[in-house]
């Protein structure tokens, strides 16, 4: 079985045609997913598409885009939802200055708000980083020094350092299809050392499909392609790798109940 750990099927581009989605990432041996939140606002259709499916669960959080638009002084709101039984971890959250939609202390401050509620739940923190990877690294080192609380860098995209940074504080590090990319033999080198047992794999679909579906919108099934990328990287059999990323899923997410 393999586990998407990281979607939004909330979003039109899966949503409008869900139904067919999950019966092709049922085809493609993808057993569970989970549907991560991006903002408050639209928590409740996040929630909603978690409760159609058994095998989908979902995440409450403030993609660092929307940090000026939802800024949060502490993590009330998030613990709040957090509460329900379908969601299973806090985020996505974290630091992004590619872009820098939002500033950046407001960024921080949700980032810390998040974690504060990772923290008091038990439930993993979602990280998303880009282009911020001091920052990044500071805040969750002072932050682990508060307390301790689990975590996983999803999307990950960065340098070794980056990596090694996370794996020290118990992280796991997650892949997607951007690991076959032409031009990713960098973040390939950086997964070729990942221990095997603090990797995940996701889609983020509807963005950044693998290859050989590059320019389509991605959907749960192609996490497939990342996996058999990622145990060449690796070089383990595709089914060894789908089981040591699931086990790894179910190690983190402690809420998820095992299918049936």
């Amino acid at each position: 079985m393999l586990v998407d750990s990281h979607c939004h099927l909330e979003y039109p581009a899966l949503a409008d045609d869900i139904e067919a989605v999950m019966a092709r990432a049922h085809t493609a041996g993808v057993g569970l997913c989970v549907s991560i939140s991006t903002k408050l606002e639209t928590f409740p259709r996040v929630r909603e598409m978690a409760g159609r499916f058994d095998n989908v669960w979902c995440s409450v959080g403030i993609h660092p885009h929307e940090a000026a638009v939802e800024p949060l002084s502490g993590p009330a709101p998030l613990l709040e939802r957090a509460a329900d039984p379908k969601v299973v971890g806090i985020g996505e959250t974290g630091l992004d200055y590619f872009y820098e939609h939002s500033p950046r202390p407001a960024q921080a401050e949700n980032f810390r708000a998040h974690i504060e509620a990772a923290r008091r739940t038990g439930l993993p923190l979602i990280v998303h980083t880009r282009d911020a990877e001091d920052d990044t690294i500071a805040i969750l080192r002072e932050e682990m020094g508060k307390g301790a609380f689990t975590g996983v860098l999803h999307c990950f995209t960065g340098s070794q350092r980056l990596a090694d940074a996370a794996l020290e504080l118990g992280f796991y590090i997650s892949a997607s299809g951007i690991i076959t990319f032409k031009k990713s033999d960098a973040l390939r080198a950086v997964f070729r050392d990942v221990p095997l047992e603090r990797l995940l794999v996701e889609t983020d679909a509807p963005y950044l499909a693998p290859v050989p579906h590059r320019g389509k919108p991605n959907e749960p099934a192609f996490v497939a392609q990342t996996a058999a990328a990622l145990a060449d990287i690796k070089g383990v059999p595709t089914e060894e790798l789908a089981r040591a990323t699931s086990e790894n899923f179910f190690r983190l997410f402690t809420k998820v109940a095992r299918p049936r």
